[in-house]
């Protein structure tokens, strides 16, 4: 492998180990279940995409032609990720009614939409 698509690797790879260091901390400083889910969601998708264009740079530097054989995993993990996070706010919700918690306040509405 030539020593700049090793060293374009190497910086991907180090770029999602500290996107995924980000949404770690954001797991400890946010204090509600419902404001903990984003941070992995949304940050774990985005390592994903920096893993996946490192696979894509080794791969196609070893292999001598363009490798897009990557491609099938990150678009089954972007499009199941927001599903599983959904799901389980579904089920967070459900359980919260089941307990006779309080429900989180209604999202709300903004400028000219609240007059409507």
């Amino acid at each position: 492998m030539p020593p700049l698509s090793e060293i374009i690797v190497s910086v991907l790879l180090l770029c999602s180990g500290v996107v995924v260091l980000v949404a770690a901390l954001g797991l400890v400083r946010l204090r509600d279940f419902f404001l903990r889910m984003h941070a992995p969601a949304l940050v774990s998708t985005l390592a994903a995409w920096i893993v996946t264009l490192a696979s894509i740079v080794h791969f196609s530097t070893r292999g001598g032609g363009l490798a897009l054989h990557v491609w099938l995993i990150i678009i089954v993990l972007s499009i199941t990720a927001p599903v599983t996070t959904i799901v389980l706010a579904r089920a967070a919700l459900f359980r919260r009614r089941q307990a006779g918690d309080a429900l989180p306040p209604p999202l709300q509405r903004s400028g000219s939409d609240a007059s409507e």
